[in-house]
């Protein structure tokens, strides 16, 4: 059956997969759905995302539907806002960190975190059916929204320790990305007294910098500043804004699971029996922290609209993924890079370097990287690979445990022609064996070997 929504909202190559006449009719299936409610709107700095924002309000309005233009905005803003501002629902146009050439379509429900898996079912049968329906029958209003920057950054400044993080006036590099944190990470360090060093500062839908994903592979400028600097911290967020990879005073780069735990035993250690939750492909340091802390983790299938509706559901008050997104329930259940960068700001101005915190973490290595290939491809390894027997987990593509402490994941990626592979091991010399034994058996099944 033909699917609209993948792992993380609509998304596809501008002018190939995500038409402007698509962006008319998904517009046309979220007015009919939502029905009687206003929309925020908002779009991330691509070079179509202006246009495609333009295109969704515009199928709402000619529904009858109320739109609120929330201009180029990073997701987590927007999506906060829609439930902060009373909403009933919004839109965000964006491709997160997906290449230039790509887009998408975001849909957020009232509590601001994206339809769940059934409610992307109803606006798909509305889609594919073509029963778009009016609310009435005249143009809906169209308003421009000016309270979203200030409302946003003043949300996450309520939730730290806001006094602490001033006094430290600490030194922060922000790596922009010349994505849409450059709105509001720069405001954010301004209010909280810290000095804010920027590079890719500039909006840029070619993201020429360093790509919109932020990987310690594209990050040595972020590294590099931060060690000529004798800067505090190093940031670095992805195209949209919701994702956040730390850098430590000594220029060190770290993932998104080992930054996890470090923010995860900060939460917990003030919010003990909490619950967290996070995906299957997450590292297994969640899990000792969670258990440190006597919290129950929870595992999802991977993306971020999974962990989110499972934490809404749950009472959950942490939720995280290894890319770098972290959420926190007591600001909103989604990923959010602003909110995720004060945080780290208070726990490195109430207590010691990230570096020393990062060496009080149990030595667990992890490794990620992907395979372009079709779909049937991506089904061809997850077969082959699932008849070698061994305790195996299947909640999201195939998990193969090698032993108590080593791990291999294989996935389709939901939003790009690509297969995941995730990898964990206490062992740096057993995890590149592991590596290396399922990267060359992949290879071999994509080319048909």
């Amino acid at each position: 059956m033909a699917r609209l929504f993948g792992t993380n909202g609509i998304r596809g190559i501008f002018g190939k997969d995500l038409t402007l006449d698509l962006a008319l009719e998904v517009s046309y299936a979220l007015a009919t759905y939502f029905h009687d409610k206003p929309v925020l709107v908002g779009y991330d700095g691509r070079h179509s995302s202006m246009i495609l924002s333009k295109v969704v309000r515009s199928g709402f309005n000619s529904l009858g539907v109320d739109v609120a233009n929330a201009g180029l905005v990073p997701t987590p803003c927007l999506q906060y806002c829609a439930k902060r501002l009373g909403y009933k629902g919004g839109v965000m146009v964006t491709a997160s960190h997906n290449p230039p050439e790509y887009n998408g379509i975001k849909a957020i429900a009232s509590d601001g975190v994206e339809l769940s898996r059934d409610e992307e079912l109803k606006v798909e049968d509305i889609y594919f059916s073509k029963e778009f329906k009016p609310f009435i029958h005249a143009i809906g209003n169209y308003t421009e929204e000016k309270r979203t920057i200030d409302t946003y950054i003043n949300g996450v400044i309520s939730l730290v320790d806001a006094e602490t993080i001033r006094t430290k006036r600490l030194k922060i590099v922000l790596d922009i990305g010349n994505g849409a944190q450059a709105i509001t990470a720069p405001k954010l360090m301004e209010s909280l007294n810290c000095e804010a060093i920027t590079i890719n500062s500039t909006i840029d839908g070619s993201f020429p910098g360093r790509g919109s994903e932020p990987t310690p592979e594209n990050l040595s400028l972020l590294s590099q500043t931060v060690r000529e600097n004798s800067a505090d911290l190093g940031i670095a967020y992805d195209g949209d804004g919701d994702r956040s990879i730390f850098c430590d005073e000594q220029g060190n780069i770290y993932g998104g699971d080992k930054s996890g735990a470090i923010l995860t035993d900060h939460v917990l250690s003030k919010n003990s029996n909490a619950k967290v939750v996070t995906p299957i492909n997450s590292s297994m340091l969640i899990d000792i922290i969670a258990s440190k802390h006597n919290a129950k983790i929870t595992k999802t299938k991977v993306g971020s609209v999974e962990v989110s509706r499972e934490m809404l559901k749950s009472g959950a008050l942490i939720g995280l993924e290894e890319n770098g997104g972290f959420m926190y329930g007591k600001h909103i259940a989604i990923r959010d890079g602003a909110m995720t960068s004060a945080l780290m700001l208070e726990i490195v101005s109430r207590s010691m370097r990230l570096s020393e915190l990062i060496n009080t973490l149990p030595k667990f290595y992890q490794y990620k990287t992907k395979f372009a290939c079709t779909k049937e491809q991506s089904s061809s390894v997850v077969e082959h690979l699932g008849k070698a027997g061994g305790k195996i987990e299947t909640l999201d593509g195939l998990k193969i445990w090698i032993n108590d402490t080593s791990w291999v994941m294989v996935r389709p990626s939901g939003t790009e022609p690509v297969m995941r592979l995730y990898a964990e091991s206490n062992d740096s010399n057993f995890l590149d064996e592991i590596v290396q034994n399922y990267t060359a058996q992949i290879s071999k099944i994509i080319r048909g070997e």
